[in-house]
């Protein structure tokens, strides 16, 4: 090997003269040096910098969502705010959005590994998140899962998991019916067509937990991870803190 080369690095360039890899966003060969996504990409990230924010646009989505819950009880108890954190900007139009694509329809669990510990990294340099001690994916329905062969909130939540030394609740909530694809619905659509979708079917996991992270991939209106909450909030104490995090939040 020649001085300052890798064995990795050696087999990463033959493998780049057969299969080229190429950056998610723009499609421009990648360098040695880069993974996923090019460097000119990478710096015009459209990040959100949620994750130091103890209030943003995407929490209050997410709050608004609660107190309706709330507003609907005969005797209303306090919960926490919900935190919520996005590694960066969804946006239709532009090639970022493959970074999300990549992982939930064509497979690209390295990418979604890639990404998910650019997520920890912000989210560990947080005062807000710093307690995390359980992190419970959003679940798919089974036929979902055994179609695709994984859950990509699972690839996420791991991640996230092993740089919070949490626990990891995969089999916290499960999906009890298979739901419509959210992705051409309206906001009333996506509210009905997740209501009595999860449950909680490990119990024994949530038990002395202090703050625990819900994640998925995407947060669009927030009701697949506000039908997730309602459900965790029937088992847990009123005092324990449920936050979210995606790689992607639709919006600005």
């Amino acid at each position: 090997m020649l001085a300052g080369i890798t064995v990795s690095d050696y087999l990463k360039s033959v493998l780049d003269l057969m299969i080229p890899r190429v950056c998610l966003v723009c499609g421009e060969k990648l360098s040695l040096e880069e993974d996923h996504i090019c460097g000119d990409c990478l710096a015009d990230l459209p990040r959100t910098y949620y994750s130091i924010m103890p209030r943003n646009r995407m929490a209050d989505r997410l709050n608004a969502l609660i107190q309706k819950d709330l507003d609907r009880l005969s005797n209303p108890v306090y919960v926490p705010y919900a935190n919520a954190a996005a590694l960066f900007f969804y946006r239709a139009s532009t090639g970022y959005r493959n970074i999300t694509k990549s992982l939930k329809y064509r497979g690209n669990i390295p990418a979604g590994r890639y990404f998910a510990r650019m997520l920890a990294e912000e989210m560990r340099s947080s005062s807000l998140y710093g307690d995390v001690d359980l992190v419970v994916p959003v679940p798919l329905h089974w036929t979902r899962r055994w179609a695709r062969g994984y859950n990509q909130s699972e690839i996420i939540g791991r991640v996230l998991a092993d740089a919070f030394g949490a626990d990891f609740g995969g089999d916290v909530l499960v999906r009890m019916r298979k739901t419509r694809t959210q992705t051409h619905l309206s906001l009333l659509e996506k509210t009905a067509n997740v209501a009595g979708a999860f449950a909680v079917r490990d119990m024994g996991r949530l038990r002395g937990c202090r703050h625990i992270l819900l994640v998925d991939d995407v947060f669009t209106t927030g009701s697949t991870v506000h039908a997730c909450y309602s459900e965790l909030r029937k088992i847990i104490s009123p005092g324990v803190k449920v936050s979210v995090a995606t790689l992607a939040c639709v919006g600005d």
